[in-house]
């Protein structure tokens, strides 16, 4: 048996202590140990986005990360975008523009989204495009999600603050 080590890390804004395998990737915890299941793993060799959620305000591949990597970090997977009941910028313009067909993409495409709406850097199309390098969607010509990505800028704009982290849900306590 494997020694496990201790990690502590704030996911959606809820501090968790755990202990894991020294091997167990990040993208493994948060859907099997924290039951994050919005964390889709769709290759597990970081060419497909769809494990992408935010480390210290970043976008990582989660399925790059291990969990120990993670520990006293800040993590924010598609769960915690919004309070329950209510809808992040992001998650509204991916309505409003037809942003997404089945799915599999989308948690990664909106922790990517989300990232771009932080850095104000939605008003280019251009680098809205050379940004999703790296996330793949085998359903959309990106069109609809470029045009989303942009509308959430716009939306971002004139939105009220995030809710408190601990209005979140998508965390055991």
């Amino acid at each position: 048996m494997e020694a496990r080590l201790s990690i502590q890390i704030t996911v959606n804004g809820k501090t968790v202590s755990d202990h894991v395998e020294p091997r167990t990737l990040l993208a493994h915890y948060l859907r099997d140990g924290l039951g994050l299941t919005g964390t889709h793993i769709g290759c597990d060799t970081s060419q497909c986005g769809a494990c992408t959620v935010l480390l210290d305000g970043e976008p990582v591949k989660s399925c790059t990360v291990l969990a120990v990597q993670a520990d006293g970090t800040q993590v924010m997977t598609v769960e915690g975008l919004a309070a329950p009941g209510t809808a992040h910028p992001v998650q509204q313009a991916f309505q409003e523009m037809h942003g997404l067909q089945c799915g599999f993409c989308t948690p990664g495409v909106l922790m990517l989204s989300t990232w771009l709406v932080q850095q104000h850097q939605t008003s280019d199309l251009r680098h809205i495009r050379e940004s999703l390098d790296g996330i793949i969607c085998r359903c959309t010509g990106y069109e609809n999600i470029v045009k989303a990505i942009a509308r959430a800028g716009e939306l971002a704009v004139d939105e009220p603050a995030a809710p408190a982290a601990s209005q979140r849900e998508g965390v055991p306590s």
